[in-house]
């Protein structure tokens, strides 16, 4: 198969960028695209040329480091799927192809499809963890935890910060990421003692990284290749409102 690539090329992240063409040729519809782009980078190594600079570690769909916009949509055409997942079979023959790194000012760009998305790091250091005092490993099944509940969690917990959602969103809104991080602890009794500071600190982190605002428009669950679905964001705003009344000082005390 052979496919001509238009692809988004960046020394660093203050310098000017643009899209330059190459051709892709000899390759396997079973190959990934990033297998392809692998092959194309071979090419460009034996010519002396830079090759594209593009994120990888899994390439298993697991753990979220690949991700760039191909022909305008995040992770590509397929639902439910990362790039390195996405396989040539999918493009015709000879296909014209666009690519480009996720824009959104919280991803800054480091080099060509490589953004800096250490922003969503910080959000999660910012209370997306337990710092309750429990003493050694508890018995798993000490805890009993309504099915429900758990199915929430386990659904919210699949989100692998892949930043799809901020690239689909026309506002680069990072609510579902933020709300399926909030919300995988919120659903646990083991996440209750914290929280309302929890989601109170993530969403202030958030904003803080310069992420638009969320406008349900829903773009980010259709570009999510965990499936991770709107309604956590729903959850979030229940969330942050009960927590922020309670925060209010009443007689002066908070609730």
């Amino acid at each position: 198969m052979r496919f001509t690539l238009h692809v988004w090329r960046q020394a660093g992240p203050d310098q000017s960028g643009r899209f330059e063409t190459y051709t892709a040729e000899g390759i396997s519809e079973h190959n990934s695209f990033l297998e392809m782009l692998d092959v194309v980078n071979d090419r460009l190594v034996l010519e002396g040329r830079d090759p594209i600079a593009f994120d990888h570690d899994c390439r298993e769909g697991i753990c979220g480091t690949c991700g760039f916009v191909i022909d305008g949509e995040a992770h590509g055409p397929l639902p439910e799927t990362t790039v390195c997942q996405l396989h040539m079979r999918v493009y015709q023959d000879g296909s014209d192809i666009w690519i480009e790194p996720w824009r959104a000012a919280g991803f800054p760009i480091i080099k060509d499809l490589v953004v800096d998305r250490a922003a969503f790091d910080r959000i999660i250091a910012a209370g997306g963890f337990i710092s309750v005092r429990t003493g050694s490993a508890p018995e798993a099944n000490a805890t009993s935890v309504p099915k429900p509940e758990a199915d929430a969690a386990m659904d919210a917990a699949e989100c692998i910060g892949c930043g799809a959602c901020v690239a689909a969103c026309p506002n680069a809104s990072a609510m579902l990421f933020t709300a399926a991080k909030v919300a995988h602890l919120a659903c646990l009794p083991q996440g209750q003692p914290e929280r309302d500071r929890r989601v109170i600190d993530m969403v202030a982190s958030m904003d803080a990284e310069r992420f638009g605002h969320c406008t349900n428009h829903g773009a980010c669950q259709v570009a999510c290749p965990k499936a991770i679905k709107v309604d956590y964001i729903a959850r979030l705003n229940r969330d942050l409102m009960r927590a922020a009344v309670r925060a209010r000082p009443i007689g002066g005390r908070t609730e």
